[in-house]
């Protein structure tokens, strides 16, 4: 059905996009797609390549359904999780109707760093692959206007951008003109999800991934990148309410006392932010129970990369 009724009583034909969203790691991807949506869908923590699985972000404007993609930066990998990520980024593009590559401006207006040189290679690929892209040019706040002029121009002269966005991401200035641009390029057809779907994310992935979020917020420095939660249970107390069970794992025995804390601190203050934004997002009280166990190679496991939506990459 490609009618939908307007809030006057008139019909409306329904229009879709799909749009892939990429960049270097710590670009601002995920906190631009949730600002797009106007919901949180995908974490967002200081630790680089925090997006692993792609993860759909759904908002209707007017007559449009406008499906987001975030996808995992996108870099030079070594590790098999690396190179699954990176993977999964690129195959974001396939069927997408608009790309849209976000760069941090006041990484580029540095010194040379790796996400420049990540930046680079993505423009470098996107030409390859004859793909168009929307450039976003990500915290201005943090950039002063004049310098940004030579960084328009130099990013304009690649040949590969059919548009050019200033915005913060994570203040909201500028979300709504983006929005508003990739509206109008849906096209007639119907719409992929119910109107009011805001994610295709399981509620235990979206569990799990609020939780992992919060254990790289609080451990960021700490605690390796080789780290995962799983919700291991999701069931309904005596009294009808959410019992939710995860686990978090870590790579090594080594690893177990920084997620604990002494004397649980750490855990239980993980354990407390998570389940407090747990019970906002579903709603409801939640509580919250959580595990740490020592798992060596589970960025081995091909179970894991199900969990996340990945395929593995030798």
């Amino acid at each position: 059905m490609l009618q939908r009724i307007r809030d006057d009583g008139l019909q409306m034909t329904k229009r879709s996009a799909f749009i892939a969203v990429i960049g270097a790691p710590n670009a601002g991807k995920s906190t631009l797609v949730n600002a797009l949506v106007g919901v949180k869908v995908s974490i967002v923590t200081q630790k680089v390549q925090t997006t692993r699985a792609r993860i759909r972000g759904i908002a209707v404007i007017d007559d449009a359904q406008l499906v987001f993609t975030d996808t995992p930066g996108i870099f030079s990998p070594r590790r098999r999780l690396d190179r699954a990520m990176v993977a999964a980024a690129w195959e974001g593009l396939e069927g997408a109707d608009a790309i849209v590559l976000v760069v941090d401006a006041a990484a580029e207006l540095g010194s040379p760093s790796k996400s420049t040189a990540d930046t680079e290679m993505i423009i470098g690929e996107l030409k390859r692959r004859e793909k168009k892209a929307v450039l976003v040019l990500n915290k201005i706040d943090k950039v002063a206007r004049p310098n940004l002029l030579k960084l328009i121009a130099d990013m304009g002269a690649e040949g590969v951008f059919e548009e050019t966005f200033l915005l913060s991401a994570e203040n909201g200035d500028g979300v709504k003109d983006l929005r508003a641009y990739l509206a109008a390029r849906a096209t007639e057809g119907p719409w992929m999800y119910p109107e009011d779907q805001l994610s295709d994310i399981s509620d235990r992935l979206m569990a799990a991934e609020v939780t992992r979020e919060k254990v790289f917020k609080r451990l960021h420095q700490e605690l390796p990148y080789e780290s995962t939660v799983e919700t291991t249970s999701w069931t309904r107390t005596k009294k009808g309410e959410l019992r939710i069970e995860q686990t978090i794992y870590v790579s090594r025995e080594g690893h177990r006392p920084i997620v604990l804390g002494k004397g649980g601190q750490t855990l239980k203050a993980i354990g407390e932010a998570s389940r407090k934004e747990l019970s906002e997002i579903f709603g409801e009280p939640a509580h919250l129970f959580l595990t740490v166990n020592v798992r060596e190679g589970w960025t081995e496991e091909a179970a894991r990369y199900r969990e996340m939506g990945l395929d593995i990459v030798d």
